[in-house]
C-alpha cells in the first residue's frame, strides 16, 4: 500500500471517528424532518381538519379575521404575523415574531399559532422549539446552540464532504473493478462488515454529497453569499401618510393577485412597524419549492398599491442555485418519491458509522497497531 493511500485511509478513519456521530445525528433528524408537517399533524390532533371546508385563498376574508384573533390572543403585543396558505382544509398555521430590533432571521424568537379554519379561534399555540418537530428542526439546523450551532453544523458538513471523498479515494481500485465491487457472503465477519460499509458508501456517496453540500450552504450564510453572490434586493418601504389607516389583508391580496395572476398564495406577512409593507409570498410557475417559494409582492400598507414584485425566476445563476438548494436538501424537488429517497439517505450515515466503527474495532483487536485503519 502506498503512503498516499495509507494517509487517505487514516484521514478517513479520523474524520469518521470525529464527525461521524454528528453525521448520524443530522441524518436521522433530517429524515424525520422530510415529513415535518405530516408528523406534527399526527402528534397534534387539534391541528387536523375540523370540517370539510376549503382552505382560504386569495379572496378569503379569513385572513383579516385571523389577524384580529391573533392580535387579541397576544394582547396587542407589537410584532409581525406570518400566515401560511397551505391549500389544505383545516386549521391555519401562523408565526408570530415579537418586535425585537436586534434579532436576526435565524435567532428571532417566534410563537407558532394555529387558527380555526374560519379564523375566529386559536386552536393551538406553542413556542418555536417547544414542541417535538420544531425541537428536532433546531437540533438539525443548529444543534440547539443558536448561531454558534449553525457554524458547527456548517463546518462539520465540510468535514463530512471530505469524509465521503476520502472514502471513495481509499476504495478506488487499482485492479479488477468486479473484485472491488464484490460482496463476499461467505467471507469472515470482518470482511462482510468491510464490504457492507464499502458498498453502502459507494451507492449513496453522490446523493449524500449533494444533501451535505446544500446543507452546508443553508447553514453558512456568509459562505453562500460568497460562493453564489445572489443580489441583495432591499424590500420597499411603505409611506406612512400620518392618518394611521391600514388596508385590509383582503385588499392587499387583491392587489397582489392582480400583479401576479398566475401565482399561488404561500405566505402573508403583516408587521406592526409603520413603514413595513404587507409582504405576499407567492409560488410562480417554475419555482422548485412549493412551501417556501422565492417570489414576493410588496403592498403599501396605507394605499394598498403594489410597491414591488420580486420574481425569483429573474435572478442569475447564483440566485437560481440558491433557490433550488432548499428543495434539493429537503427532498421536495421531485415530490413524494424524492422525499422518501431523502428519508432513506438520512439513515445511511448510521449504517456507515456502525459498520465502519465495528470493522475498525475488530481490526484494532486482531491486528498490529500499524494496520488499524478503516479501509473501504
Amino acid at each position: 500500500m502506498t503512503r498516499a493511500r495509507l494517509l487517505i485511509r487514516r484521514i478517513h478513519l479520523w474524520l469518521g471517528l470525529s464527525v461521524g456521530a454528528v453525521f448520524v445525528l443530522l441524518g436521522l433528524t433530517g429524515s424525520a424532518l422530510v415529513f415535518y408537517v405530516e408528523i406534527d399533524r399526527l402528534l397534534h390532533p387539534e391541528t387536523r381538519a375540523e370540517a370539510a371546508v376549503n382552505a382560504p385563498g386569495w379572496n378569503s376574508p379569513v385572513w383579516d379575521r385571523a389577524l384580529a384573533t391573533g392580535r387579541a390572543h397576544m394582547h396587542g403585543a407589537p410584532g409581525r404575523w406570518s400566515f401560511e396558505a397551505t391549500d389544505t382544509p383545516g386549521p391555519i398555521p401562523a408565526r408570530f415574531y415579537p418586535a425585537m430590533p436586534h434579532a436576526g432571521h435565524h435567532s428571532a424568537p417566534r410563537t407558532m399559532v394555529w387558527f380555526s379554519p374560519d379564523g375566529r379561534r386559536v386552536v393551538r399555540t406553542a413556542p418555536w422549539g417547544g414542541y417535538t418537530m420544531s425541537w428536532l428542526y433546531e437540533l438539525h439546523m443548529q444543534l440547539l446552540a443558536a448561531d454558534i450551532g449553525r457554524q458547527i453544523v456548517g463546518w462539520s458538513g465540510v468535514a463530512m464532504l471530505a469524509l465521503l471523498l476520502s472514502g471513495i479515494f481509499a476504495w478506488w481500485p487499482r485492479g479488477s473493478w468486479a473484485k472491488a465491487l464484490a460482496f463476499k457472503r461467505d467471507a469472515a465477519p470482518i470482511r462482510r462488515l468491510r464490504d457492507l460499509h464499502k458498498l453502502t458508501g459507494l451507492a449513496s456517496a453522490g446523493l449524500l454529497s449533494l444533501l451535505v453540500a446544500t446543507g452546508v450552504l443553508l447553514a453558512l450564510d456568509d459562505v453562500k453569499a460568497w460562493m453564489l453572490s445572489p443580489p441583495q434586493v432591499p424590500a420597499p418601504r411603505s409611506i406612512d401618510d400620518g392618518g394611521g389607516r391600514a388596508v385590509t389583508i383582503a385588499a392587499a391580496l387583491a392587489a397582489a393577485h392582480r400583479a401576479v395572476p398566475d401565482g399561488r398564495l404561500a405566505f402573508i406577512d403583516v408587521s406592526d412597524a409603520g413603514d413595513a409593507p404587507i409582504r405576499v409570498r407567492v409560488e410562480l410557475p417554475g419555482d422548485p419549492h412549493r412551501r417556501f417559494p422565492a417570489s414576493f409582492v410588496f403592498v403599501d400598507r396605507s394605499s394598498g398599491r403594489v410597491l414591488a414584485v420580486h420574481d425569483g425566476r429573474q435572478g442569475g445563476v447564483g440566485t437560481q442555485i440558491a433557490i433550488w438548494m432548499r428543495s434539493i436538501h429537503d427532498g421536495s424537488i421531485g415530490g413524494l418519491a424524492t422525499r422518501v429517497l431523502a428519508v432513506l439517505l438520512g439513515l445511511v450515515p448510521l449504517v456507515l458509522f456502525v459498520t465502519g466503527l465495528l470493522h475498525w474495532r475488530r481490526r484494532v483487536r486482531t491486528a498490529t497497531p500499524h494496520s488499524a485503519e478503516m479501509p473501504l
